[in-house]
């Protein structure tokens, strides 16, 4: 049975409806799934900066400190040994730590699914005919959305139903605060003045089909997806 959303325009007017697959957009939500997908996202994305180095590592120390007996010292080996001043750095945090984690591809691709039927139930998902600028301005994507925040079909969502969607994706992953914009913009290719348009809003990110996952999709409140882009992702995934 398909999903049926509207479909706006620029102006945020109702213009007809979109029929959603209900391979793609009505998939039962698993929160262990989403959990973990998005947990190995963001572990592979982890740089390892932090680096301290072993007493084989620090310049120096080659020379033996004084003699092994006859001081009344206690013997040393080199100046650079962890309980010296200067010397190497104990159990510290070292650049061979690996954070890589692995996930099946059809497990990633379900998880995917789930946030996008997850979006879809709780009247976050947003389709438009089309995102296309004339020119490198922000102003015009600015206005379009604020025609969305304010579309008519937020007010159909009751207060309960808000406060569960709201539970499932802050258990997922980060979810955006209240009363702020919060826009993930999925268009079905590169555009260029979309992208120097988009950049400097905050609280919005445009990424292409081609780049959609699990990270960013928990991350925005609202997805506003091109009919173009909903069209090209019932292909990819409905096989």
């Amino acid at each position: 049975m398909a999903i049926k959303v509207k479909l706006y325009n620029k102006k945020a007017e109702e213009v007809g409806d979109v029929n959603l697959s209900d391979k793609v957009f009505g998939v039962k939500l698993n929160e262990t799934l989403v959990h973990q997908a998005a947990v190995t996202q963001m572990a592979n994305m982890r740089q390892v900066l932090a680096h301290t180095k072993t007493r084989g590592e620090v310049r120096g120390g080659g020379r033996k400190p004084w003699r092994q007996k006859g001081t009344g010292r206690a013997r040393a080996g080199s100046s650079r040994s962890p309980i010296w001043i200067g010397g190497g750095v104990t159990f510290g945090p070292t650049k061979d730590r690996n954070f890589h984690r692995n996930i099946n591809k059809k497990m990633s691709q379900k998880a995917i699914l789930m946030v996008l039927s997850d979006k879809a139930q709780n009247n976050n998902l947003i389709a438009i005919e089309d995102l296309l600028v004339d020119e490198y301005k922000t102003k015009p994507i600015n206005e379009i959305l604020k025609n969305l925040s304010g579309r008519s079909d937020r007010a159909a969502v009751k207060p309960e139903e808000k406060k569960a969607g709201a539970a499932k994706t802050k258990k997922a992953g980060a979810v955006a605060k209240r009363g702020k914009r919060s826009f993930l913009i999925v268009n079905e290719k590169k555009e260029e003045k979309l992208k120097y348009s988009t950049r400097n809003l905050s609280g919005v990110k445009l990424i292409n089909l081609d780049n959609i996952n699990i990270v960013d999709l928990l991350a925005y409140r609202d997805l506003v997806l091109t009919k173009a882009a909903i069209k090209k992702l019932e292909e990819k995934y409905s096989k």
